[in-house]
């Protein structure tokens, strides 16, 4: 696996906070403000309408991956991909990952590797035979490597973290999205904690099933079951509507 952020949005913290004010019609330049008043306003965006979040963008180049994980990576909607065409380009010596789990396991490592070979073998003598790729890869597994450009803007990491990093998660694509924020906080340290697993952002599980029985990091307190349904028994019962007015360009 191999992760590099190839492009991202200059000056994003000034325009993040440039953004959001703007919908207060504000006019004063947050690039003038203190880095205390920066912070302060951060904190605020975190708890309120992300629409801002949108204008700061990523892009990633992810190589040595396996089509199991970029399969899941582009059923995020909202981002935008250019990957690998496996129909035209000759696949022999791209090797087909192991999963940790099996390589831990002798003979099951014997065995997948003793399958990948016949595999990539056969891709090959196709390939000589004048098979064209686009049928020939159809022998080829999941697990064969890839490599793909990913762009997303922060409000999209921001939700992907909350699941893609739980230990629910796949593996592989665990380590991608660690990889993929770090990249991030390198260039913007201010983006800690708009990137963030949900257990640590909110205190809840996302999945208080498997939490329960397996996950390391789920305590009770996790659990808002009790919580969710005081909380439907009164919300159904009432109706209320908010007058927010804005002071010191936060919407009380």
């Amino acid at each position: 696996m191999n992760v590099e952020l190839i492009s991202y949005t200059p000056d994003a913290l000034n325009l993040l906070l440039k953004t959001k004010n703007t919908r207060l019609t504000h006019t004063d330049d947050p690039a003038t403000w203190s880095d205390e008043k920066k912070q302060e306003h951060l904190d605020y965006m975190r708890d309120t309408i992300k629409s801002s979040w949108e204008f700061v963008d990523y892009t990633f180049q992810i190589e040595w991956v396996t089509r199991a994980f970029t399969h899941q990576l582009v059923r995020t909607r909202t981002g935008s991909y250019a990957q690998q065409a496996m129909r035209v380009v000759d696949a022999r010596e791209q090797p087909i990952l192991m999963p940790p789990s099996i390589a831990a396991r002798e003979e099951w490592a014997t065995l997948w590797r003793t399958t990948a070979a016949l595999i990539q073998e056969g891709y090959g003598a196709m390939i000589d035979a004048g098979v064209p790729a686009q049928d020939a890869r159809g022998i080829l597994p999941i697990h064969v490597t890839t490599s793909i450009m990913a762009k997303f803007n922060l409000r999209t990491l921001h939700d992907m973290a909350k699941l893609r990093m739980c230990t629910r998660t796949q593996g592989e694509y665990q380590d991608v999205f660690r990889a993929m924020r770090a990249h991030v906080i390198k260039v913007h340290p201010w983006t800690e904690e708009f990137i963030q697993v949900q257990c640590v952002e909110s205190g809840s599980c996302a999945f208080p099933r498997y939490g329960k029985t397996e996950c390391p990091v789920y305590a009770p307190s996790m659990d808002h079951t009790d919580v969710k349904h005081e909380a439907h028994m009164v919300f159904w019962s009432v109706r209320h509507e908010a007058a927010p007015m804005a002071k010191d360009g936060k919407a009380m």
